[in-house]
């Protein structure tokens, strides 16, 4: 039997892929989490071989997850699942140690095939979303201007943010002028948005 551990913190579509996981010959479901925090010590204490982890959770994302996972549980292989998922997302999932990417929307019988192909050693990722990923842009940020609007992602005055990159206030605020221009957004907030789709923070 293939061990399985769901996260996702919406109560009915955790149930309704418990549901649908309980139908296969060859997969249990030992344990349900409704946030990332609650995933990582579920993993650690029902030791899962796969994890099927939400992109989108309170506490930690399913990113975050997958990171901790590949640290502290590397014999766990963790699928991400996500409503909308976007090329920058699937890099970032990779990077942290993913084995599985896979929408929200595909067919009931796909998530299945899926564990058993990540139990099995392998890797899937959407074939849609891979394509995706393989025509993205390079960032064209630089490490200073990434930094800047990383901190700013979490609403950090320019003050803060210079005390802590070790600029002046102007030259944080020139970082971040630079930032959204390049990035042809209209404020922070949507260069923000726009570096984050795209994997670049």
């Amino acid at each position: 039997m293939i061990r399985v551990l769901l996260a996702d913190d919406e109560d009915l579509i955790r149930v309704a892929v418990a549901a649908l996981l309980d139908l296969e010959p060859d997969i249990e479901v030992v344990a349900h989490a409704a946030d990332g925090p609650t995933a990582v010590t579920a993993a650690l204490s029902h030791r899962p071989d796969v994890a099927v982890v939400d992109l989108e959770m309170p506490g930690l994302d399913g990113i975050a997850v997958a990171a901790e996972l590949a640290r502290a549980r590397p014999e766990c292989a963790v699928v991400v699942l996500t409503g909308h998922g976007r090329p920058g997302h699937l890099r970032q999932a990779l990077t942290a140690g993913a084995r599985g990417f896979l929408p929200k929307g595909s067919p009931g019988w796909a998530l299945a095939d899926v564990i058993r192909r990540v139990h099995g050693g392998g890797r899937y990722v959407d074939p849609s979303l891979a394509a995706d990923a393989l025509t993205l842009p390079p960032c064209p940020l630089t490490p200073r201007e990434l930094e800047t609007l990383r901190l700013a992602e979490v609403g950090a005055p320019v003050a803060v943010i210079a005390r802590r990159v070790h600029l002046s206030t102007g030259t944080v605020r020139n970082h971040l002028s630079a930032a959204v221009q390049k990035l042809g957004a209209s404020d922070r907030a949507e260069a923000v948005r726009t570096a984050r789709d795209n994997g670049w923070l």
